[in-house]
């Protein structure tokens, strides 16, 4: 894995979308950043210590049972469920886009990833169009509690 020294940074969520439209294969992580997740390339689940043989990450690829929906909403939807992880991982965890070839699946059924490539970091204003947008859906998908949110 090799992290480009000045990694972009996306800074709407109609720029990631678009990002997302391009490319297959794109993943969000959530961590310190490529440079400190070079040295590792595995995760470690938290519950029980047991290293992984991958990055955990969630994918991007629009799914086809989406049918024609938003890219941009679908994208929302990915980075919602995940925005608390800075909170809980602890300072300086922020998300980033990546490339990658899934090796297999974590606890929580998130794939693996190895063979990474850095595309760019998430600004923080994209979470919060995210958070905004899957919010203004809520009288047509439900209630969307999250626990630590």
């Amino acid at each position: 894995m090799s992290a480009p020294e000045d990694l972009p940074v996306v800074s709407k969520l109609a720029e990631l979308a678009a990002l997302v439209q391009r490319h297959r294969g794109l993943y969000v992580r959530w961590s310190l950043g490529p440079e400190p997740d070079m040295g590792k390339v595995s995760s470690t689940d938290d519950l029980t210590g047991v290293p992984m043989p991958g990055l955990s990450a969630n994918p991007l690829d629009v799914e086809e049972w989406w049918q024609g929906r938003s890219v941009e909403l679908w994208v929302a939807r990915r980075l919602y469920d995940y925005a608390h992880l800075p909170h809980e991982k602890g300072p300086g965890v922020r998300p980033w886009t990546l490339k990658g070839r899934e090796t297999g699946r974590g606890p929580d059924n998130e794939p693996l990833v190895v063979d990474v490539e850095p595309m760019c970091w998430i600004a923080d204003e994209v979470i919060d169009e995210a958070r905004a947008e899957v919010a203004r859906q809520e009288r047509e998908w439900g209630p969307l509690r999250r626990f630590g949110r």
